[in-house]
């Protein structure tokens, strides 16, 4: 049997394949379809400080090779999460991941706090693609000052593995990578959704409630895939790649490009098996080509 274990910082998982956040609700959702203690990590809905109500419907819409969102990080908040949710989460054999969102880096800060006093949960994946509301709504994540601001108030905060999940909507990616690196970031997890619309040519109106949403699935995999091998010659810590992942060989493809774990998003939809499948994929695929271990796959596209 190949060893499929890989780190992330102080994260140990079990195999390369994690859930990508808001796919996948609480894990708790798809017990009765996959068997989460096979996986190598669930990364839980997103989770901010206050509770949030999200967007007017409809706030999801499919597009050809993927599919439109604006669900607007609905959310109880962090404080019941922990209270509430986090009690069930405990003992399911697999790591699990809060993906932590907000529009200050104080605000990003006091949420990772409460959630670092958790003993179950061994990381956190910071999305960096959220508003700053002090400068007009531009999202945190799209300059490298805006990055490293929030890691930094997050990384003063925060003491286990904090994972920062980048923007795709950027013109240099591999600058914010390297910005967050600079600012104590453990990995970076890429890519978030790309920016797109949909129109009803009926209605002669946006489909979508607020107009514009998150492109996910299969349309995004070149684009992220891309970027992966980008970032992989510009950082030194690892990276988790995700971004219309469908099957294994679709994460192989990733973790040749740099990847040291991968999340698998658009396609717990269409199939909510998908993510044991693909640890079964990845294991087969090692053996037919007779290497011991994934770590041997980690970038190795890149050579010769």
């Amino acid at each position: 049997m190949a060893d499929l274990r890989t780190t992330i910082g102080a994260l140990q998982l079990k195999n390369p394949v994690m859930t990508a956040s808001g796919t996948f609700g609480y894990g708790l959702e798809f017990a009765d379809f996959v068997d989460l203690s096979r996986l190598g990590g669930i990364i839980v809905k997103g989770t901010t400080l206050e509770p949030r109500q999200g967007n007017a419907y409809p706030r999801m819409a499919e597009t050809a090779q993927g599919m439109l969102n604006c669900v607007g990080l609905q959310n109880k908040g962090v404080d019941y999460f922990c209270q509430s949710i986090y009690p069930q989460l405990r003992g399911l054999g697999t790591a699990v991941l809060v993906n932590v969102s907000g529009n200050s880096p104080e605000n990003y800060a006091e949420c990772a706090r409460r959630i670092a006093a958790l003993d179950d949960i061994p990381a956190i994946e910071l999305n960096i693609s959220c508003p700053n509301v002090k400068q007009g709504g531009m999202a945190f994540g799209v300059t490298p000052e805006g990055a490293a601001s929030v890691v930094k108030a997050v990384r003063a905060a925060y003491p286990k593995t904090l994972i920062v999940k980048l923007s795709p909507n950027v013109t240099s990616i591999a600058d914010i990578a390297r910005a967050v690196e600079a600012e104590g970031a453990d990995a970076v997890s890429l890519i978030n959704t790309l920016m797109g619309m949909a129109i009803d040519a009926e209605r002669r109106r946006p489909v979508l409630s607020i107009g514009t949403g998150g492109l996910s699935g299969p349309a995004v995999k070149p684009v992220a895939l891309r970027m992966v091998w980008q970032v992989f010659d510009a950082v030194k810590i690892p990276i988790v790649g995700l971004g219309g992942i469908m099957n294994a060989t679709d994460a192989i493809e990733f973790i040749l490009a740099g990847a040291t774990a991968i999340e698998i998003g658009t396609a717990n939809f269409i199939d909510p098996a998908v993510t044991e499948k693909v640890v079964e994929g990845i294991e087969a695929y090692l053996e037919r080509h007779h290497f011991g271990s994934i770590r041997e796959l980690i970038g190795a596209a890149h050579c010769g």
